[in-house]
């Protein structure tokens, strides 16, 4: 991947020139419109060098993705006409002032993508990242020209088509045919209709996301449901959606990614997943339900024995307290990333309970965590960090707290345990979580861990006193 954003016109011009044309994929972190459209322009001349380089146009690229100030019809038409082997176009844009019209994508824009027939994957997205705006020259219009090049489409990625109504979102549903992936974000006038009789239609979804679709309700993910086979349903900050919608997605019984952010589901909600979904989810988030109690851990995972779980975010949760993290130690699942921050009422106890945990009898203590976010849950203390350093948690790679309780402490830890990123200012650990690509976000394991390397020094022999302690609360959690 390239980020070209400091780099001067003619400069990036020459090292553009000597692309491979056997080049088949190409990222871009950022770059401007005006210069992509002019270095896939036919007419485009490289400044003179030594070695009189002509210009490649990139004859197989066949997956491009861009991060751009805007997206533009200039630019989509210059890529769509120049780039005759694309099956993959990911644009992304993050206007910093709103677009003025010659700078904007329009219905006419959407009009020239795929004239070539080609194109399976289609991602057009305007983040909201410094100006709260979307693409206002686009309606229901532009998705039904769209919808004329777009039979063969696989993956769909429409980000901030806020003029969008539920028209135009069901032209796309039923023109394509041989859609999968389905991802709306910002759509803010989409409703239960796109959905009402998507099980008469020939679609076998598998991947459905409706983040900040505000207006969806409990019927629209029913009859979403109708598609079987689902393995990842993404419903963030869709608010209105409660236990009925959970009723439905209980019969998914090949969900492995569901991610229900600030919905207004309940804890006898969330037991609708224990019969058929829990065993085969790997991620699950339910941060901001503020409705949930530590009774929703009994709820999910009471009764339940080889669980694949991996992933469990229950941060933003007023009621879920220490005594919830221990119902879920003892439920001992394999976790590798636990996110409880801006919980008040988790504290040192749950540090504890979590050190202590054995997943079985041959695995040391805490040692499957590999991501662990405490940031500003209100009862962590010092007392929290004498359980995070060795031997406890062992693979722990990511761990965020609040610098405030003692930023010696957290600095003490940091040194301590080189493999170990410790954040203390409240953002993200690893990437943007979820929001990386199609499918849901896994952190790249591969280098050695701690625990590796003690085994290999031989360095996991310890006296800690604590180590006594730890036994005495595994014990109690039997």
């Amino acid at each position: 991947m390239f980020d070209v954003s400091f780099s001067l016109r003619h400069d990036f011009a020459r090292v553009w020139a000597l692309a491979s044309e056997k080049l088949t994929s190409l990222e871009i972190g950022y770059v401007s419109s005006v210069m992509v459209t002019e270095l896939l322009s036919p007419n485009f001349e490289v400044p003179q060098s030594a070695n009189r380089i002509q210009p490649s146009i990139l004859p197989n690229i066949h997956k491009l993705s861009l991060s751009v100030d805007y997206i533009t019809d200039a630019m989509v038409g210059t890529i769509s006409k120049g780039l005759t082997s694309l099956t993959h176009l990911d644009l992304r844009d993050a206007p910093l002032i709103e677009p003025r019209v010659t700078f904007d994508l329009t219905n006419s824009g959407l009009q020239l993508i795929n004239q070539h027939g080609k194109l399976k994957h289609l991602s057009l997205v305007r983040s909201q990242e410094f100006l709260f705006t979307y693409f206002k020259r686009v309606n229901d219009l532009g998705l039904l020209l769209l919808a004329d090049k777009c039979e063969k489409m696989e993956s769909i990625f429409l980000g901030g088509f806020c003029r969008v109504t539920d028209t135009g979102f069901k032209t796309i549903l039923h023109s394509c045919s041989t859609l999968y992936k389905l991802r709306v974000s910002h759509g803010t006038q989409l409703t239960d209709l796109v959905f009402h009789d998507i099980s008469a239609t020939s679609l076998s979804l598998t991947h459905v996301s409706l983040r900040r679709c505000t207006l969806l309700t409990n019927h629209a993910v029913t009859n979403l449901a109708s598609n079987k086979d689902l393995k990842v349903l993404d419903l963030r900050d869709c608010r209105n959606l409660g236990n009925e919608a959970l009723r439905a997605i209980g019969n998914l019984h090949n969900l492995k990614t569901l991610l229900l952010d600030g919905s207004d589901i309940s804890d006898l909600g969330l037991s609708y997943l224990r019969p058929r979904v829990i065993s085969s989810l790997i991620t699950l988030s339910v941060r901001g339900c503020k409705k949930l109690t530590d009774k929703c851990i009994s709820a999910l995972f009471d009764g339940s024995s080889k669980l694949a779980l991996q992933e469990l975010d229950l941060s933003n949760l007023p009621n879920l307290s220490d005594n919830g993290v221990l119902l879920l130690a003892r439920s001992r699942i394999p976790l590798l990333e636990l996110r409880m921050r801006q919980c008040p009422l988790i504290g040192d106890t749950s540090v504890v309970v979590l050190a202590s945990m054995l997943v079985d009898e041959e695995r040391w203590h805490g040692n499957c965590l590999r991501l662990l976010d405490l940031f500003n849950c209100g009862g962590i203390t010092a007392v929290a960090f004498r359980w995070l350093k060795k031997p406890y948690f062992p693979r722990l790679r990511w761990l965020g707290v609040t610098g405030c309780v003692n930023r010696d402490t957290v600095d003490v830890l940091a040194r301590s345990r080189p493999y170990l990123h410790v954040s203390c200012h409240g953002e993200e650990l690893g990437a943007e979580q979820w929001d990386t690509g199609d499918d849901f976000h896994m952190h790249d394991y591969d280098e050695m861990d701690e625990l590796e390397q003690w085994l290999q020094e031989g360095d996991y022999e310890s006296g800690d006193e604590e180590m006594v302690g730890a036994e005495n609360v595994a014990e109690a959690m039997e």
